[in-house]
């Protein structure tokens, strides 16, 4: 990548592969032009101009290393006049050339990463909704020619930053934005961002992990590389439906199971459904009459780590600490009063009385030692050990402009990672914690597990489906034990009470578990039949290795539409791969096995044939088939097999004769 500077002070960044060129300043979401400048440097391999503009004076750095070739870049504000109201201030390449796709890389849990194709929405119409803004980093994929542009901040805690690309024009233009959220300037002579580090890479997941091993780095809390998660959770078998001899019996059942067949099972953790509201963290229903420590400490003598769910930022307005503590919510800029997230007027309530529910202001000191106390009595009375906090983007969803914190002055991302801190410090180092509909960036160095993928539910299309599991997963593989274990939600076993066939259920299953993320169930695994109870062996035999996925970002892609609903004109689009089988690969540590699944996720069977070494694998190798049980008589150079309908193949392939069955993933 070359890095210049042309006689009308516009910065350009020139790829064989992608080119991102004609750089503008842009403050509060306005494009500025570029105009006359100061330039301070322009030698090989550095770059520094400043942009005169009616706010003050705006900055660029551009570097680049000599040995790797990454380009790191930064930008700033200086001169701003003390009642000026920053927002948001950033740059735009106007000039993107030779991109095919581009990632849209979500902020949380449940926002969704996956692959654009701008020329695929140019029959959108214009009220339609696209896929244009992502978060935190981008990957650019070239039209000609393989690899990929890897363009991301290295640095998280402070501000959350954003990606937006305009599809509508050629060629494509790519805003960045750091939301400075009208942080105080007090005592700052400049407002500066984070680095942006520009780098190409010969390959697309390998470039993604790059990225992730930079923000390892940068992080000012070191990621949190513990023991693989496994075990147990309630919610997709028994729901908020829970009681405390429920709770039980699946412990007593579990812990048979375990012990019987000496399954690596670490947790089990009782979730939503044992407090009254969202908001009274410390009251327990009448369900649970000899309340948490009791239980805590049952299933610590069955040999599991105890843990709990809670939902920190959420406030029913049923709740007492509502009625007491009204002014501990974040108030709505527009009304004045309470900032509602959520409604439940209907039918549907969640199992509580609240039909609204609110933020918890954590800037409120008060609202805030509230919080730290819940966290010490979970911890340190009732005696949880494994903490799964869910929606816990409520904290960062919003900005000065749509709401009003008690305390202001301080961006979005400081205000959550402060609450986020305080967690981590209440609970210590030696907890374990999941992160569920949680932003993803902020969180390294704390949590140890995060949610990748929306809830899967019991179905393969709709809401709650298997569809953010094989959307969401393979874009965010490449973090996977770099910056926290990946948790592709809870894995369905039993043989009743959902709408999957045996062959979706198994191939689902496989795919969440050739991962080596965290691996939980719900079911109850003394119902489970010889063959069930050995999928759940194989899945729990992953021993934190995680996998690859080498074809990911090559097939191209199509969008297939949905009205929302019958009163708006809004439209879901949903991805559409021109190939819609999924491969990943694992191999131990040692290189002797390797296992690899092939996925196929549409509605027809197929027929696919691989050379191993498109697959990143040296043959000839010999081949065991887990799938139908039987080896493959000679080595091969190449993998070709028939793929039914939502169903996979998972093989193991080793240079010598697999002579046995093989229950064991690498």
């Amino acid at each position: 990548m070359e890095i210049s500077l042309t006689s009308t002070y516009k910065l350009n960044l020139v790829s064989p592969l992608v080119s991102l060129g004609d750089l503008h300043p842009v403050v509060n979401g306005e494009r500025l032009a570029a105009g006359q400048a100061e330039v301070l440097q322009n030698s090989a391999g550095k770059i520094i101009v400043r942009y005169p503009i009616d706010a003050g004076v705006f900055g660029i750095a551009i570097s680049q290393e000599a040995v790797s070739g990454r380009c790191w870049l930064y930008y700033w504000l200086e001169g701003l006049a003390e009642n000026f109201v920053l927002d948001s201030f950033g740059i735009c390449f106007s000039s993107i050339k030779n991109l095919r796709a581009y990632l849209r890389n979500g902020y949380n849990s449940w926002d969704g990463s996956f692959y654009v194709e701008p020329e695929g929405l140019q029959d959108f119409e214009p009220y339609e909704h696209r896929p244009e803004t992502g978060f935190a980093m981008t990957q650019l994929l070239p039209r000609y020619g393989t690899g990929s542009v890897v363009i991301g901040f290295d640095r998280h805690e402070r501000f959350q930053h954003t990606f937006t690309f305009d599809t509508r024009q050629t060629p494509l233009s790519l805003t960045v934005l750091t939301l400075w959220d009208q942080k105080d300037r007090t005592g700052l002579e400049r407002c500066e961002s984070e680095r942006l580090v520009i780098f190409e890479h010969p390959e697309v997941e390998e470039g993604l992990r790059e990225w992730a091993r930079i923000v390892a780095e940068a992080s000012p809390t070191p990621p949190r590389h513990t023991a693989q998660i496994t075990g147990w959770c309630s919610w997709y078998n028994l729901y908020a439906y829970i009681n405390e001899q429920n709770i039980l019996d699946h412990l007593h059942g579990a812990a048979e199971v375990a012990q019987r067949e000496q399954l690596p099972m670490r947790v089990f953790q009782i979730d939503d459904g044992f407090t009254p509201e969202m908001g009274d963290w410390l009251k327990v229903k009448p369900q649970f009459p000899r309340g948490m420590k009791a239980l805590m400490d049952d299933i610590r003598a069955a040999g599991f780590i105890p843990g709990l769910w809670i939902g920190p930022f959420m406030v029913g307005n049923r709740s007492q600490l509502y009625q007491e503590h009204p002014d501990w919510v974040l108030k709505d800029r527009q009304t004045g009063g309470p900032f509602v997230q959520w409604r439940m007027y209907g039918e549907f309530r969640w199992h509580k009385r609240s039909e609204e529910y609110y933020v918890l202001d954590t800037t409120h000191p008060d609202a805030f030692e509230y919080l730290r106390q819940v966290f010490h009595t979970w911890r340190h009375e009732w005696g949880c050990e494994y903490f799964k906090t869910d929606f816990m983007l409520w904290g960062s969803d919003y900005g000065p402009d749509r709401v009003i914190w008690h305390k202001p002055g301080l961006s979005r991302i400081e205000i959550w990672r402060r609450v986020a801190e305080m967690i981590r410090e209440e609970i210590g180092e030696d907890a374990i914690w999941l992160g569920c509909g949680c932003p993803l960036w902020v969180t390294v160095g704390l949590v140890d597990g995060i949610r990748i993928g929306s809830d899967v539910g019991v179905s393969w299309r709709g809401h709650l489906s298997a569809e953010s599991l094989l959307r969401d997963q393979a874009s965010r593989n490449f973090a996977n034990h770099i910056l926290w274990q990946i948790d592709a939600d809870c894995i369905l076993l039993r043989e009743r009470f959902h709408h999957l066939t045996e062959t979706e259920l198994r191939s689902l299953a496989i795919y969440a578990g050739m991962s080596g993320g965290v691996i939980i169930t719900s079911d109850a695994l003394d119902e489970l039949s010889a063959d069930r109870l050995r999928l759940w062996k194989l899945l729990l035999s992953s021993n934190d290795n995680g996998c690859n996925f080498p074809l990911l970002g090559q097939s191209s892609l199509s969008y297939k539409r949905f009205p929302a609903d019958r009163n708006s004109h809004q439209v879901r689009h949903e991805t559409q791969a021109a190939d819609p089988v999924l491969v990943q690969v694992r191999t131990s540590q040692d290189g002797v096995l390797t296992a690899v699944f092939i996925f196929n996720i549409s509605e027809n069977p197929l027929q696919r044939s691989y050379p191993l070494s498109q697959l990143g694998l040296s043959g000839p190798l010999y081949v065991y088939d887990w799938t139908s049980g039987c080896a493959w008589p000679e080595p091969v150079e190449r993998l070709t097999f028939s793929l039914p309908s939502h169903g996979g193949v998972l093989l193991f392939l080793s240079p010598s004769p697999i002579t046995s069955p093989i229950d064991r993933l690498p």
